[in-house]
């Protein structure tokens, strides 16, 4: 599944994604915000569960969009959204939904920082499990019998190799 990320370290808040965002839409669905001269930009994040569309008393959101002609203004998405993605524009709810009739999101190609990308999370996850398993398997310890053990020194482990020693 693809899913856009964000890295906020990057961002330097010029707000072209959220420029970029409204020209299409007519009102913005990444909001950028500052706090203590750091920039966050905020978008949905696509709940597999999302409250947002639990919420909804006309059954407006589903699959992560929202039907502009099913939805009522009423906020309940807005108040119960984790991430303040939601945002309410002439009484109807707005919020990211990745762009799909497009090849690339209008954030990520406005962004000048590459503060926003769209990555696949099938993917990525594969790839922070193969760094974790590589790293895992560095630990390993020939043993006398030639097979390997992975060797995790613990507290406990440092504390009985001392007392073997002193005995």
């Amino acid at each position: 599944m693809e899913k856009i990320i964000i890295q906020p370290e990057l961002c330097d808040g010029c707000l072209d994604c959220q420029d970029a965002c409204a020209q299409i839409y007519g009102t913005s669905r990444i909001l950028v915000r500052e706090v203590e001269g750091s920039y966050y930009p905020i978008i949905c994040q696509q709940c597999e569960d999302a409250p947002c569309e639990l919420i909804c008393p006309t059954e407006a959101i589903s699959e992560g969009r929202i039907d502009e002609e099913r939805c009522i203004g009423c906020g309940l998405c807005l108040m119960v959204c984790p991430f303040g993605a939601v945002t309410i524009h002439e009484r109807k709810a707005h919020k990211c939904h990745q762009c799909p009739d497009r090849d690339t999101p209008a954030c990520i190609k406005a962004c000048s920082q590459r503060a926003i990308a769209k990555v696949d999370t099938d993917q990525l996850q594969a790839q922070r499990q193969l760094e974790h398993i590589k790293k895992i398997s560095s630990m390993k310890k020939k043993t006398r019998r030639g097979s390997e053990l992975i060797h995790i020194v613990t507290a406990n482990s440092r504390a009985k190799k001392a007392l073997d020693k002193e005995a």
